[in-house]
């Protein structure tokens, strides 16, 4: 093609909880006027700071610009629950065993991880933004339960380490009787993910790339040897392009009809004053998936993080056209609000300080679109579910990619089919919506 033009833009809807605990921030300059780059990064999320930062390691002298549609991570990287997972995490699954070669994916993520480790010493970012504490898969019932036994089994059959947690136990972490069982993992790395992301973008404008907030691309096209990327307000002349937009890569007409678009919600407690921690006990930080993938997922975060305040995640709904809707917002923090008054009786009634929505993309089949697109044009998107590492990782091997360079990343990815297409509309979202009300009631405990 020699013209991609954006068919919608991002719409978020509810604020994104991580960035406002942060305190007030000033976004950096909008693109204006004409500019030109060696490479141009489309987004600024987990995987365009990871490209941006990779780009600047193989091409130190290179002219670097990234454009970011709203402001750092008030998009879908400031709206996750933080997990960065090493392990095998297939939401697709019952007990998120992959069905594929789980040590190659194992080996991946913790070079992701090593990735982001080394990007919070080179940048000074806070460490309370990148806490190596592991997290536990929390069972409310017996079956339940059964999916961490299983799921500890498999990983033993990899050799990689659990630990298997009692009631007692799992109250003595969260304050909660709600849990019967857990299952720790000590890999994970849980994020203050606007933290993290604000902090990769400032040592990066350090090292003189060029970061455009609220400066949404509306189309790129070939221009001469190369390509010129639009927005509102300017446009650059570049030589190679990397999108990094995850699910708006079928906005500018790439894998149409082959990625769902998938919104998560999440609610945010007020700070938790000395009455409140005292009645809620437990540990001060932990991170809870549930056992079974379409549970909530739960944090408990302090003040080095932006307070001592409790997050909930649940509830998924299938929107094509990426704009969650208040109404969706509100039946999703009513949810939420029962899920958390059912855990914290102790705190029940508590009203939510914050609600807000995040996009997530998968493909049918769990794969991501890491690959050359066009001439010049590559891409680093559809994360199914799993932005922070696997974001990472397509942002790191597209800026690869755009370099010539070959690695276990680049070649892992660049071997993956394409996503399987989709069922025709209506059927796919009153289908996909159908069977997403299914297994959330059916995992209603979890």
């Amino acid at each position: 093609m020699t013209s991609y033009a954006a068919k919608r833009l991002p719409v978020h809807r509810g604020a994104a909880g991580w960035a406002e605990i942060l305190g007030p921030y000033t976004p950096g300059p909008a693109l204006s006027g004409d500019l030109t780059a060696d490479f141009t990064v489309i987004g600024a999320g987990f995987a365009g700071l990871s490209a941006a930062r990779r780009l600047r390691q193989l091409q130190p002298t290179a002219r670097i610009v990234v454009l970011e549609a709203g402001a750092l991570a008030q998009g879908a990287s400031g709206r996750n629950s933080g997990f960065m997972i090493d392990l095998p995490h297939d939401l697709a699954s019952d007990d998120y065993a992959g069905a594929g070669d789980d040590r190659a994916l194992i080996g991946l993520n913790r070079q992701a991880i090593a990735f982001a480790r080394a990007a919070v010493e080179d940048y000074g970012i806070d460490r309370n933004f990148f806490d190596p504490v592991g997290k536990v898969n929390g069972a409310a019932s017996d079956r339940a339960h059964a999916h961490n036994l299983s799921y500890a089994r498999h990983l033993d059959s990899l050799g990689e380490a659990s630990e298997l947690l009692d009631r007692q136990q799992m109250r003595d972490l969260t304050g909660s009787s709600h849990y019967i069982s857990g299952l720790y993992t000590p890999g994970t790395v849980m994020l203050q993910p606007a933290g993290y992301v604000r902090g990769l973008g400032r040592g990066l404008r350090d090292s003189g790339v060029e970061i455009y907030e609220n400066s949404p691309v509306t189309e790129f096209h070939r221009q001469g040897g190369g390509w010129q990327v639009s927005t509102p307000q300017g446009r650059v002349s570049t030589d190679r392009i990397i999108v990094t937009t995850n699910g708006h890569l079928e906005s500018f007409g790439v894998e149409r009809g082959r990625l769902m678009q998938l919104f998560l919600f999440a609610t945010m407690t007020p700070e938790l004053d000395a009455e409140a921690l005292r009645r809620l006990g437990g540990q001060s930080r932990w991170g809870i998936t549930p056992s079974d993938p379409m549970g909530t997922t739960m944090r408990r975060i302090d003040g080095g993080q932006g307070g001592n305040r409790i997050i909930t995640r649940t509830c998924a709904e299938l929107i094509p056209g990426m704009t969650p809707s208040q109404s969706g917002l509100d039946r999703a923090a009513r949810v939420m609000q029962r899920k958390f008054d059912q855990r914290f009786p102790q705190l029940a009634g508590m009203k939510m300080q914050y609600a807000w929505a995040g996009h997530l993309c998968l493909s049918l089949n769990g794969v991501a679109v890491m690959r050359q697109i066009d001439d010049g044009v590559f891409s680093g998107c559809v994360q199914n579910g799993l932005g922070t590492a696997r974001g990472t990782l397509t942002g790191i091997g597209a800026a690869e990619l755009a370099c010539g360079e070959t690695s276990a990343i680049t070649r892992h990815f660049t071997a993956e089919d394409r996503p399987r297409r989709l069922p025709p509309q209506p059927f796919r979202q009153i289908g996909a919506n159908a069977v997403l009300r299914w297994k959330e009631w059916r995992a209603r405990q979890e």
